[in-house]
């Protein structure tokens, strides 16, 4: 038997092991629907920003600060402190088990939001968005190996989720999904250091927030 931890889990092994696809040049507008922000959205989203730069001036931000200035306060913007989405913390995945592999995985998932007047089968809420963090100095693909192995889970009771993987600076979505095989596919990367892609950053995840399969 084989036991492996999720955050020091391969990305091939994660493709080996659980069978998903990668899929590129993914496009928001094809799944979401991006609204315009309010002025006051913006004069928030240029503060988190100044924030954040501030902290990026001293130093080093570790991913603790990086969750603390920039993620909690971006998802708090879009909305993910207000029913019906909660928000669960560093909570435990159930064990993965494969069995024509014989492989467990065990892991620890960051943050992940659940929309609670959303029931799947077998009464499990449905999981809008997984959010896997870094520190800054590591680049946001590190951590795509262990959102895809947090949302392997859910793919039992739901079609598709969102997957976001962030250093704080730049933000790299995924729209993982199980059909006929599972899939994950790249989205645009979004920064919240360069106005147009922090407005598309917030607009989408608003957007997320609202997602229905």
């Amino acid at each position: 038997m084989v036991i492996f931890r999720a955050r020091e889990i391969t990305l091939e092994e994660v493709e080996t092991i659980l069978g998903f696809i990668p899929m590129y040049d993914g496009s928001f507008n094809d799944f979401l629907t991006l609204e315009p922000l309010t002025d006051l959205d913006w004069q928030e989203l240029q503060q988190i920003r100044a924030d954040f730069l501030a902290y990026l001036r001293r130093g080093k931000v570790s991913e603790g600060q990086a969750k603390l200035i920039s993620i909690n306060p971006m998802l708090r913007l879009a909305g993910y402190n207000r029913s019906p989405i909660e928000l669960r913390v560093e909570e435990d995945i159930q064990q993965i088990y494969i069995e024509d592999k014989d492989t467990h995985i065990r892991g620890r998932f960051d943050l992940v939001a659940v929309n609670r007047r959303v029931e799947t089968s077998l009464a499990t809420l449905l999981w809008v968005l997984i959010v896997e963090s870094k520190n800054v100095a590591a680049s946001e693909f590190s951590g795509i190996a262990q959102m895809l192995t947090y949302a392997y889970p859910s793919l039992e009771q739901q079609s598709s989720v969102w997957g976001l993987v962030t250093n704080g600076a730049t933000y790299q979505f995924f729209h993982v999904a199980k059909a006929e095989v599972l899939t994950y596919q790249y989205m645009p990367t979004l920064s919240l250091l360069e106005s147009d892609r922090a407005i598309q950053l917030l607009q989408v995840l608003k957007a997320i927030r609202n997602w229905n399969p």
